[in-house]
């Protein structure tokens, strides 16, 4: 009587096996070493930018004192007489960023409502695509756009308004983040779940009532990331700032003069007036470094929304 093999019991064809299994298990590690490294590296590459701003920040407040930088009213790093008030800078760029955001913010979320809530469809799956060709477009053609479009327009109602000013760059830049504000806050209010739609709806609410007191509410730490998001890249923005509002560090709080931001003095200094080493070529680090603290704390800001007031849902 012939013994056949239980399946239970190990066989050679099973030990065949043994050697793909060990190999796959390299494979698999050698894989995820890989995708480590990519990491790795651009954490170092952070790590590295971030230690140059500050190396050559210090450099500058070796023979500036930080209080100095900090509160003086007037910036001409480039002069004979130099003066280091980073304060002009950073209100040129709150000003035009905040010129920005009453445009994209208001409208991205309009917009955002308007493709979730009420379009058909077929509208949005086309119409969606359509207000995100904005983004593609190259910040020196809106530049262009403010100072040769917007500007002569909007002087032929406001004829005391300087050719290079605030108010054309602020508006044109809200245009340009206007598909960001949208996508985003639109991707945060179709992903809330229909039952909580149709349960007030159960309970006698119109459409209106719905969107504002249900719908908003539970997209709310994606509206407010997308927000953020938005004004870290106003704040960022350069070369829109740079063509539209001039160069010229002005404290002032008028849109309607030219003034020069933090991105814009950069490019300024960029083009080679400064040779490298000097004075006037640290502030491009101090600058920068400044600029970083600023989308830094934006991001902590909105870690900490999304954390604090994330809703979630089974």
């Amino acid at each position: 009587m012939s013994t056949s093999s239980s399946p239970f019991e190990p066989s050679d064809s099973n030990s065949m096996w043994q050697p793909n299994r060990a190999l796959n298990k390299w494979v698999q590690r050698g894989v995820v070493g890989i995708f480590a490294l990519f990491a790795l590296v651009s954490v170092l590459t952070t790590f590295g930018i971030i230690f140059t701003l500050i190396f050559d920040a210090i450099g500058l407040f070796e023979d500036i004192p930080l209080w100095q930088f900090l509160t003086d009213t007037e910036w001409t790093p480039l002069f004979l007489n130099p003066q280091f008030g980073i304060f002009v800078l950073v209100s040129a760029t709150v000003m035009t960023s905040a010129i920005a955001m009453f445009v994209a913010l208001p409208l991205g979320l309009l917009a955002a409502i308007c493709l979730s809530e009420y379009a058909p469809r077929n509208l949005r799956r086309w119409l969606k695509p359509a207000l995100e060709i904005l983004a593609g477009i190259p910040t020196v053609v809106y530049g262009y756009f403010a100072l040769l479009f917007v500007t002569p327009v909007l002087r032929s109602f406001i004829p005391w308004m300087e050719p290079f000013n605030s108010l054309s760059a602020g508006l044109v830049m809200g245009v340009a983040i206007l598909p960001t504000v949208a996508s985003l806050s639109e991707d945060a209010i179709y992903a809330v779940p229909n039952s909580l739609r149709q349960g007030a709806y159960a309970l006698g609410a119109t459409k209106r009532e719905v969107i504002v007191g249900v719908v908003l509410p539970a997209a709310l730490s994606g509206i407010v990331s997308s927000f953020v998001l938005s004004v870290a890249r106003a704040v960022g923005e350069t070369m829109i700032v740079t063509i539209a509002a001039g160069q010229n560090p002005t404290l002032t709080l008028n849109p309607f003069v030219p003034v020069a931001t933090m991105t814009a003095f950069i490019v300024q200094v960029s083009l080679g007036d400064a040779p490298a080493g000097s004075l006037a070529y640290k502030t491009i680090y101090a600058v920068g470094f400044t600029l970083f603290l600023i989308t830094l704390a934006l991001n902590i800001f909105s870690f900490w929304f999304v954390r604090r007031f994330q809703q979630k849902y089974e």
